[in-house]
């Protein structure tokens, strides 16, 4: 009986406009690092078989513009909670399907990029659709497989942080440890 008469929660504090945009600004921009990463990594492999077959074909400006409108949609699915169903769920559950979300987001950026790219060349829109990992359902499966792996601990770091806080994260991940401390190990 008590509970119904319970007073409830104060808002949180209100920070002030730059404060939120410095923290956003920061969340973007490890966000764009990490994805800028990745793909700079899927771009460098691509020259290698590029040169292998006797082109010369680099673009880092495509890893690069794709980490930003990537990091920024990841940022605005954040705010959407496309996860908010897989509350009740243990979180790896959450963090496999962002990975799977974002995973298919990629490759979907990927091929209205390479498509457009193709368009804009004269080719045809079947002539634009890349294959991945050499063609086939095989090649974009292991794509993919090897997307969703990288994204995992990005994820995984989002929501252990969320779990424990930032603060104490950095502290663990940062900080020197004791090593005569037993809690330290």
């Amino acid at each position: 009986m008590a509970d119904t008469f319970r007073q409830p929660a104060p808002p949180p504090p209100r920070h002030s406009m730059t404060t939120r945009l410095t923290q956003e600004l920061k969340r973007f921009l490890i966000l764009f690092v990490y994805l800028w990463v990745l793909l700079g990594l899927f771009v460098l492999n691509q020259d290698l078989i590029e040169r292998s077959a006797g082109n010369v074909f680099v673009f880092q400006g495509f890893a690069i513009l794709n980490a930003l409108i990537l990091a920024k949609v990841m940022l605005a699915a954040e705010y959407v909670d496309v996860a908010r169903w897989l509350q009740r769920l243990p979180v790896a559950a959450t963090i496999a399907f962002e990975a799977v979300l974002c995973t298919a987001l990629f490759m979907t950026v990927h091929v209205i990029e390479r498509v457009l790219v193709g368009l804009f060349h004269g080719s045809t829109l079947a002539a634009g659709i890349p294959s991945f990992g050499g063609g086939g359902l095989a090649g974009t499966v292991i794509v993919g497989a090897i997307i969703f792996v990288s994204l995992l601990p990005f994820f995984t770091f989002k929501h252990v942080a969320r779990a424990i806080g930032p603060d104490r994260l950095r502290a663990i991940l940062f900080q020197r440890r004791n090593p005569t401390h037993p809690a330290s190990e």
